[in-house]
């Protein structure tokens, strides 16, 4: 979405039931309306009737939020966020002289809302007087932290190898219920998660799966996550707007209440992929592999509102889905270059029992650096690499913080410190008196000792 469109979207219509459609505003003069549609969100229907303005639907062309394009003679063509059964031409159209906006603020964590704002969890409205547009400006730069700081997760071979900078955008990953879990808990921040054209059902059981690790609350006000849905069976126009409704979300948090925000997006590809249905139906010609031409645009615009500030930080762990494993694909290659770390699984890891199965070699940081990191947790790394490149080590050395829902062992939170302490200890050779089996599904490096200690007396 262009940033001359998001200006545009200065206000906001209500219609009987919404669509891609051509608009022709009454009385309006050269005013260009978005268009949305709402049915429990009083917000929209309030501020339609106070503007008191009226138009009419000359022509719908397709199910697909905003104004789109602007065709003169007072007609816009807009872009809607439900399905169009029962629209038909000559339906009244309001506009409401607001851009759209959703609920924000504590209230939205531990419910479930889609691209509206409307709550999908059936627990009623959220009731809140905290209200952002989902259309927002990047910060400032003289806003923008300049100072680079490892968001520390406790995840020790993402800590050590491939570690996640505050504000910093990750791609590639599914270690949803770990990362959230370790930020609530070590830094008392919040996360959002925003499902992309996620299937209903992925949507569901991870809804109840942070029910049940205490993540989420329905008993008293501790949750910690927001959920934003925006599922695969949901018309393209609210595929490519959830992403910024969940980015809303925890702007809020970031601005506000100066927290240290997680943001997951699942799946990325589609919020592309969404994008290249609506251009198609608003007539763009496509571009390279049949893309929309603001490809570049539209992932710029939504990668620039995730960073750092004076006041909190936005980290983004955003799941990248490659077409045909097609790296060169211009989806997937134009989110690889907004991104600061990448963290690659791997089957091979998994399938020898390893979780998270993340792949020593092939993931990377942007921020592993002598000078951010420091020369010993940069030594140490570098020592581990060259370790798992000469010889196999997967099987014994490879600490991580296991996933609790495959080894069925509670997982622990391991401190920077404690991460590099124990691989420092192992590439010294102090720990080679030790049974590989020791190794295995432990956190910091006591416990190996306390595990190799049991097993002595057992034996």
């Amino acid at each position: 979405m262009l940033k001359a469109f998001s200006r545009a979207s200065s206000s906001l219509l209500k219609v009987a039931k919404p669509s891609v459609s051509i608009t022709k505003i009454a009385g309006q003069g050269n005013k260009f309306i978005p268009c949305i549609w709402s049915t429990s969100n009083q917000n929209y229907a309030s501020a339609a009737t106070a503007a008191n303005a009226k138009g009419k639907i000359v022509a719908v062309i397709g199910a697909v939020v905003d104004v789109a394009q602007h065709l003169g003679e007072n007609t816009v063509r807009t872009i809607a966020m439900d399905g169009t059964e029962g629209l038909v031409r000559g339906n009244v159209v309001l506009d409401t002289n607001a851009p759209i906006t959703i609920p924000v603020g504590p209230e939205t964590l531990g419910r479930i809302i889609n691209v509206i704002g409307e709550p999908i969890d059936e627990r009623g409205p959220v009731v809140t007087d905290k209200f952002a547009a989902i259309h927002q400006e990047a910060p400032e730069f003289v806003e923008m932290s300049v100072e680079q700081e490892i968001l520390v997760t406790g995840i020790k071979v993402v800590d050590l190898l491939a570690p996640y900078s505050k504000g910093g955008k990750i791609g590639k990953t599914v270690l949803i219920m770990e990362l959230i879990n370790n930020i609530a808990k070590a830094h008392g921040g919040y996360s959002v998660f925003a499902g992309v054209g996620e299937r209903t059902r992925e949507g569901n059981d991870l809804y109840h799966e942070m029910i049940e690790g205490g993540v989420i609350s329905l008993k008293d006000k501790t949750s910690k996550v927001s959920l934003v849905y925006g599922q695969m069976n949901e018309p393209p126009g609210a595929r490519a707007r959830v992403a910024l409704t969940g980015l809303t979300v925890a702007e809020y948090f970031r601005d506000q209440e100066g927290q240290d925000v997680l943001l997951f997006i699942d799946n990325i590809f589609r919020f592309t992929q969404a994008g290249s249905e609506v251009s198609a139906l608003l007539g763009r010609i496509p571009s390279a592999v049949g893309y929309q031409p603001t490809l570049a645009t539209d992932m710029g615009t939504m990668q620039e509102r995730i960073t750092t500030t004076k006041k909190g930080s936005i980290t983004s762990v955003q799941a990248i889905y490659v077409p045909a494993d097609d790296l060169t694909d211009p989806a997937p290659a134009t989110t690889f270059a907004h991104l600061d770390a990448t963290t690659v699984l791997s089957r091979g890891i998994a399938e020898l029992g390893i979780y998270p199965a993340v792949d020593p070699l092939d993931s990377t940081s942007r921020i592993m650096d002598p000078n951010v990191v420091g020369q010993e947790h940069y030594d140490v790394a570098r020592g581990v690499q060259k370790s798992f490149r000469t010889t196999n080590l997967f099987k014994t050395s490879l600490l991580s913080w296991v996933a609790e829902v495959f080894t069925g062992q509670a997982g622990k939170f391991v401190p920077l410190a404690e991460t590099i302490k124990g691989f420092k200890a192992i590439l010294n050779g102090e720990m080679d008196h030790l049974p590989e089996v020791a190794f295995y599904m432990v956190g910091p490096i006591d416990e190996v000792k306390q595990k190799a200690e049991k097993l002595a007396e057992e034996a």
